[in-house]
């Protein structure tokens, strides 16, 4: 058997970033930058109120209260070519330009109408209640570095730039394949036939994590047809992920054909870990990854988790490829026998009153059990031994939303 750290180092070894490419705002969230974006205008771009109140000189208001003379009023949106000068005042609203003149606006809730004056009834600050132009973003600010992730947020501040696009590495679009004579996709299964859980549960899985699933469907046992199928995905795609055919069975032909289509960088592993030991990986001669994760529906994530989200996120540009990993308490105790691998076994995990992670409930273990697995939202790591027991700390990888009970 192979070391999963050298399992994982094997994958993970020469890959590169997929080419840059412009992309529309709203396709980019969630990719990773390629180059560096500088702002081109101020934001603000002029300075206004921060408050519905009054235009003033701040000096005006000392020894308050102060009795201004209104000379107009300015909504936002408008030109702000109003001017005033001592002893005046001017209506504003929020994010109206400030009338030249003004250093300060006190807000409408410290004044008082008198006609067409107002009262200022205490002293105001200069500055006070104007976002200042630039104060933001100023021209020439970098907003994004390469490798950092647009997020909604960016997306509004590139928008603000008047930008329609930014240069980004695009999401891999990686093929699933699933092999097997017992799967079948007919409304009425006969004797002996199974439904295909697992590409209908990779294709979602890879959507969730941000990448771009092909559905290559799935084919039978023959090393031709899975060749066939393999070739068809990656003409169009940039990774292709597939299950079954890669343990020791009469029947298993998806690693000898990975091995052809890999010529000089194909492994057929047996990986130290439960479940998912049997496990092939090949880069093809132009550079696609292609793994064949073993046909057990558990395996298939766990293997998903270990080898293909880090691998698919290099590829994407991401300069974080795990999932967060860290310590979790056990209030229940997660029993294993040695047996010389690593066993990742799928948990619930919450936040308790102490401020920290706790295993709060276990799944029945099985490479088979999906169901069992589905409302996990972490995989707790136990070396070789005897387990954990209650109270013991284990490193869980967190998949999902974690509660607070």
């Amino acid at each position: 058997m192979i070391d999963l750290e050298a399992a994982r180092e094997r994958v993970l070894a020469g890959l590169e970033p997929l080419a840059p490419v412009a992309l529309p705002l709203e396709d980019a969230v969630g990719c990773v930058v390629a180059e560096t974006v500088t702002a081109r205008e101020a934001v603000p771009p002029f300075d206004n109120s921060s408050m519905d109140g009054y235009a003033l000189r701040s000096g005006d208001t000392r020894g308050a209260p102060a009795r201004l003379r209104l000379v107009g009023s300015v909504f936002a949106g408008e030109s702000g070519s109003l001017a005033l000068g001592a002893g005046e005042a001017i209506r504003i609203m929020t994010g109206a330009p400030v009338p030249r003149g003004a250093d300060a606006v006190c807000r409408q809730e410290d004044t008082a109408r008198e006609g067409d004056a107002v009262v200022i009834e205490r002293p105001v600050d200069p500055g006070e209640s104007i976002r200042r132009a630039g104060e933001d973003v100023a021209v020439g600010a970098a907003l994004l570095a390469p490798g950092e992730v647009v997020t909604p947020a960016h997306r509004g501040v590139l928008a603000g730039q008047g930008l329609a696009a930014v240069v980004v590495h695009r999401r891999p679009r990686v093929g699933v394949l699933s092999t097997g004579d017992e799967l079948s996709d007919e409304p009425v299964l006969v004797p002996g036939a199974i439904r295909d859980t697992n590409r209908p549960t990779l294709l979602s899985t890879l959507v969730a994590s941000g990448f771009e699933p092909v559905d290559l469907g799935h084919v039978g046992d023959d090393a031709a047809a899975i060749e066939a199928a393999l070739v068809r995905g990656l003409a169009s795609c940039d990774a292709v992920v597939t299950t079954g055919g890669v343990s020791v069975g009469d029947a298993d032909f998806v690693k000898s054909v990975v091995a052809t289509l890999c010529p000089e960088r194909a492994w057929s592993m047996q990986v130290a870990i439960k479940p998912g030991k049997p496990f092939t990986y090949g880069r093809t001669p132009t550079g696609q990854p292609v793994f064949a994760l073993a046909g057990n529906p558990v395996s298939t994530l766990v293997g998903f988790e270990l080898f293909v989200r880090p691998a698919l996120r290099a590829l994407a540009g991401h300069r974080e490829l795990e999932r967060p990993t860290t310590l979790a308490t056990c209030d229940v105790a997660l029993a294993r026998r040695p047996d010389g691998r690593t066993h990742l076994v799928h948990v619930e995990v919450a936040f308790d009153g102490d401020g920290r992670l706790h295993v709060v409930g276990t799944t029945r273990q099985g490479s088979h059990l999906l169901h069992a697995v589905a409302s996990a939202n972490a995989l707790a790591r136990l070396e070789d031994g005897d387990g954990a027991a209650v109270g013991d700390a284990v490193p869980v990888m967190v998949l999902g939303p974690v509660p607070t009970r």
